[in-house]
């Protein structure tokens, strides 16, 4: 994909606000439970689609009365979303806790041993691991799992988780949203390094299914 498909592809939705409200809370819910698409991916692409609903005359809408997304709702958006996501998965820990880290599907994606290092974070820094996780990713399910685990009171939960996405969340949406033309004189200045990038993320990931369908067969013959 050159740049002026990824500025298109961005443009094409800068002015269509309920999908991508929608879209960020699907995301932002997926991402939470294992997706391969990092919950910062979903920020800066939020961002970048404000950036160009801020910029008519750069990207102009395709009709003139087309409303763009609002970059203050879209903050806000992000932020529940993230929260909500956070919350979710926290009752998951509370109410089926011990069957999730039992399960097969959840060691096979996180280890044992990788659980136990995480409730160590939380054993050490007690409930302020709730934050201290929101801004770790790839231990964002576990370590939110094992806050409901651990049976952190749910409002310690949200003001501390609360108060990390609160700084984290909307901030990445604004910097991006001011600083769009940074990032896409970016994407146009490393577009094969990007696309490189990516292409061995995606075989990476196939391999590693691969490998594990394969080990999984294995064991069971």
């Amino acid at each position: 994909m050159n740049e002026v498909a990824i500025v298109d592809f961005f443009a094409s939705y800068a002015y269509q606000p309920l999908f991508v409200y929608a879209f960020i809370i699907l995301f932002m819910t997926a991402s939470s439970f294992g997706l391969p698409i990092p919950e910062e991916m979903t920020l800066v692409s939020a961002g970048l689609v404000a950036y160009m609903a801020m910029h008519p005359d750069k990207f102009p809408p395709p009709t003139p009365d087309a409303e763009g997304v609002n970059l203050i709702i879209l903050s806000i958006v992000c932020f529940v979303a993230v929260l909500g996501s956070d919350i979710l998965i926290y009752f998951l820990g509370k109410i089926f806790g011990r069957r999730i880290v039992q399960s097969k599907f959840f060691n096979k994606r996180i280890s044992q041993d990788r659980f136990n290092k995480i409730n160590n974070v939380f054993n050490k820094y007690s409930h302020w691991a709730c934050g201290l996780f929101r801004f770790t990713p790839g231990v964002r399910f576990p370590g939110h799992l094992s806050c409901g685990l651990m049976g952190v009171p749910l409002w310690k939960f949200i003001l501390i988780d609360g108060a990390a996405a609160l700084i984290s969340v909307p901030t990445q949406v604004l910097l991006v949203a001011y600083y769009g033309e940074v990032i896409l004189d970016k994407i146009k200045e490393f577009k094969i390094a990007a696309g490189v990038v990516i292409l061995a993320l995606l075989a990476f990931w196939i391999l590693k299914r691969l490998y594990q369908m394969f080990t999984t067969k294995r064991a069971r013959d």
